[in-house]
């Protein structure tokens, strides 16, 4: 029976473990974007903060939302609007 090499072992799960690990992480970063997202949506006080919501007569707000009019507010409506900065930010506030 051939012997397993020490360093290659470690090496492998080492790997496997880095691996394993940065989906973790972007996983965490993931829900705290739609944490932020969520949030933003709830702290505007009109109807339309997104272009997928509705109104109160249920038609799509689309280009009437408030985060496709230029100026005023502006939530953010897509993970995509939270900034590395902003999940930063989220990760020391808690």
């Amino acid at each position: 029976m051939k012997a397993l090499n020490p360093v290659a072992l470690v090496a492998a799960v080492a790997t496997a473990f880095i691996g394993l690990a940065a989906p973790a992480q972007a996983q965490g970063d993931a829900a705290i974007r739609q944490k932020i997202v969520r949030a933003s949506i709830e702290s505007y006080s009109g109807n339309c903060p997104c272009p997928y919501n509705t109104d109160r007569a249920g038609r799509s707000c689309g280009r009437r939302s408030a985060y496709s009019r230029p100026g005023g507010y502006s939530p953010k409506c897509y993970a995509s609007d939270v900034t590395a900065a902003e999940v930063k930010a989220y990760r020391a506030g808690r």
